[in-house]
């Protein structure tokens, strides 16, 4: 058996304050995974923990040269990880407020595309 995909999951994430670009990617995967259960790891793929699977992060994010890979796949409590950043999402006027160390008002958004793939 080759490795197949079994579940592809989206997500959008977006950092008001701050203009951090790994904010807003780790909570584009968060959105992503925050609201599913994937019992057919075990009941159908035949897992026998969740570490088993592959699990692919995708995420498209202004300023992707500044995101910090270690803090969004922390983001994944289970899996074989891996992420690729690529230039995306979009940069929205929002409003700076000085005690929330805003450098500016642009406020960053992300999209994620979360792909948890069954090993041979």
């Amino acid at each position: 058996m080759s490795a197949k995909r079994f579940i592809i999951e989206m997500g959008m994430g977006i950092d008001q304050h701050g203009q951090d670009p790994t904010v807003a990617a780790a909570r584009a995967v968060r959105d992503a995974i925050g609201h599913n259960a994937i019992p057919g790891l075990w009941e159908v793929a035949g897992l026998s923990h969740p570490n088993e699977m592959i699990v692919q992060v995708e995420v498209a994010v202004p300023f992707p040269d500044q995101v910090r890979e270690a803090e969004v796949l922390a983001v994944l409590p289970f899996g074989q990880k891996s992420l690729t950043v690529k230039e995306g999402g979009m940069v929205v006027a929002g409003k700076a407020i000085p005690e929330l160390q805003d450098r500016n008002d642009d406020m960053y958004i992300a999209n994620a595309a979360v792909t948890i793939v069954i090993p041979d």
